[in-house]
């Protein structure tokens, strides 16, 4: 990860845990209070002394993929800055999506809180407790452009394979919209699909489409037919009544926005900042 100036800076380290899953450490601080306690700053109660465990479902660039044998991303460097308020470093543990919209993983204590590009809805919202919204999404329709479709209007009416991620709100929204598209497990996975033929068009979260069309053989050949406001906003998730990490997380990014480094980390990860685009606030949620 690149080195932002001002007051934080972060080394992420990667290290490959058993039974299948990754664990990374995104070390922010050596000190865990000396003690081995699992109070952090503000006496928010960690499921591990001297570290901030979050869940993600990785690859879902830019939000959270490895780069160069580390987990890197937009969501990665905003818990950094949470872990790094509470005194201790952040350690991302790869777990299936479904289990952050159950709260799952949260309720096992397994982590403390899911980072992964989350929609915040109403459903959801039964079983987690939302942070403020850091992000406003689009849903992208990204095609094969020998599909000859120029809209989702267009998908639907030639009959083109639709396909979009699990468990994921656009797949819900493909489905409102009359299709049966391919279910994939992840974005990679999606967008795997569509190069390699499975599907000819997808319904994906534009973030993830503006970064992979930067590969040149990726813009030579796909291209986005439409793009699909929502009015999805993405938020970090806690245990129901975890207000204390809750609160931990909004100030982290109330300060973010206030001293710069939200637009600094936006800028590196996701494109040019557009205040419009990128305005989330909390009484959106």
């Amino acid at each position: 990860m690149n080195t932002l100036l001002g007051r934080r800076t972060r080394v992420l380290a990667a290290t490959t845990a058993t039974a299948g899953l990754v664990l990374v450490s995104a070390c922010t601080s050596t000190d865990d209070g000396g003690s081995g306690t699992k109070t952090a700053a503000g006496g928010v109660e960690l499921v591990k002394a001297g570290q901030l465990t979050t869940c993600t479902h990785l690859p879902y660039p830019p939000f959270q993929s490895e780069i160069d044998g580390k987990v890197q991303g937009f969501d990665v460097s905003l818990i950094d800055l949470v872990a790094e308020d509470l005194g201790v470093k952040q350690d991302i543990l790869d777990q299936p999506f479904e289990n952050f919209k159950t709260g799952g993983s949260l309720n096992a204590g397994q982590c403390d809180l899911a980072a992964a590009g989350m929609t915040i809805t109403e459903e959801r919202k039964k079983n987690v407790d939302f942070s403020d919204p850091y992000f406003d999404a689009t849903q992208a329709v990204l095609v094969d452009k020998k599909a000859g479709v120029t809209s989702l209007a267009d998908v639907k009416s030639k009959n083109v394979k639709l396909g979009a991620q699990a468990q994921t709100t656009g797949e819900d929204y493909a489905k409102s919209q009359g299709f049966d598209p391919v279910s994939f497990e992840s974005s990679d996975a999606v967008l795997n699909g569509l190069r390699s033929g499975q599907v000819k068009a997808v319904v994906i979260d534009y973030p993830v489409v503006q970064g992979w069309l930067k590969n040149k053989a990726n813009a030579d050949a796909f291209e986005v037919a439409d793009n699909i406001n929502t009015g999805e906003q993405y938020g970090f998730t806690v245990k129901k009544g975890n207000t204390k990490l809750l609160a931990a997380i909004n100030k982290a990014l109330a300060d973010a926005r206030a001293d710069g480094t939200y637009k600094k980390l936006y800028e590196q990860w996701i494109g040019p900042y557009d205040e419009s685009a990128a305005s989330a606030s909390p009484s959106a949620s």
